[in-house]
């Protein structure tokens, strides 16, 4: 198995428009893949303007703001580069697509880091907002997944979230969870008769 990174990626597209979206890098020989599905804001982006800057945050409600509909999260200028970071980043990378494998599902692009910065210290885990990432992961995968599987999962990360959570790890297990209870609600719904 691949390693993979969890990051926000940052792309624009040619009006220099700025899409953020929670993305797992993929590290390949001296450099990282991008895999967005089709369709993607993320993928357009990447073929109109051929960078991205994955931010590394610890920030837990930007990953589950960005599956809720919470996508405005302040950006600043990277230097030299056309495409902005998080302003809660930790560090960043700026990624240079340099090829694509193309894919029905998801094209992966092969991207070398020309440029890497860190701007605040990371001052060390905490296991709710470990289970506000897999959360945010599971909710991406909402629609793949039996209702049995998801609630399990839940089930278990909630004892992180109840036992180390602080009021950021808290709004966003919130805000995920309401997205979560949406769709089970939505599953339990009888379906009309076809006739």
């Amino acid at each position: 198995m691949p390693y993979i990174r969890e990051t926000i990626i940052t792309t624009v597209d040619t009006n220099g428009k700025v899409h953020i979206a929670p993305l797992g890098i993929i590290a390949e020989r001296d450099g990282w893949i991008i895999a967005p599905f089709r369709p993607s804001v993320t993928l357009d982006n990447l073929a109109a303007v051929p960078f991205a800057v994955a931010s590394y945050t610890d920030d837990p409600r930007i990953f589950a703001g960005c599956l809720t509909g919470r996508k405005d999260w302040p950006t600043v200028p990277v230097e030299g580069a056309p495409v902005p970071r998080l302003a809660a980043a930790l560090a960043h990378s700026v990624l240079h697509v340099e090829s694509i494998a193309d894919d029905g599902v998801r094209p992966r692009h092969f991207c070398r880091i020309v440029q890497e910065e860190t701007h605040a210290p990371f001052t060390g885990l905490n296991r709710a907002r470990a289970a506000v990432l897999e959360l945010a992961i599971l909710v991406s995968r909402l629609g793949m997944l039996p209702s049995e599987k998801i609630e399990a999962e839940i089930a278990y990360l909630s004892i992180a979230i109840e036992k180390t959570a602080g009021p950021e790890e808290k709004e966003a297990w919130g805000w995920l969870m309401r997205k979560v209870t949406d769709h089970l609600a939505g599953e339990m719904k009888p379906h009309p008769a076809k006739g």
